[in-house]
């Protein structure tokens, strides 16, 4: 995959949690991404990036996760990748 490391796996479960701050503040999120490898990779979004991150996962997308980089890729937007089409485990610059 272009611009992705050695390491990027594709995630399979998105977990989040909200921790309210005080009365009438923001709060603070905590995301984990659970890669297919049984990895765990936690990010601390803004609560704005929040709202533009679950319209990504709730998006008929492929996501992958380059702990590397720090970065979450969301393929699939339009149309296909061909490393996107197969679901099997494994690192994705491989396909």
């Amino acid at each position: 995959m272009p611009g992705a490391s050695e390491q990027t796996r594709r995630v399979k479960t998105v977990n989040a949690n909200w921790v309210p701050g005080p009365d009438g503040g923001h709060g603070r999120f905590e995301v984990m991404f659970i890669t297919d490898d049984d990895q765990r990779h936690m990010a601390a979004p803004s609560p704005e990036s929040m709202t533009a991150l679950i319209t990504m996962i709730r998006a008929d997308t492929v996501l992958a996760w380059d702990p590397e980089g720090r970065t979450l890729i969301v393929a699939n937007i339009v149309g296909t990748m061909p490393w996107t089409e197969h679901r099997e485990p494994g690192p994705l610059l491989s396909r």
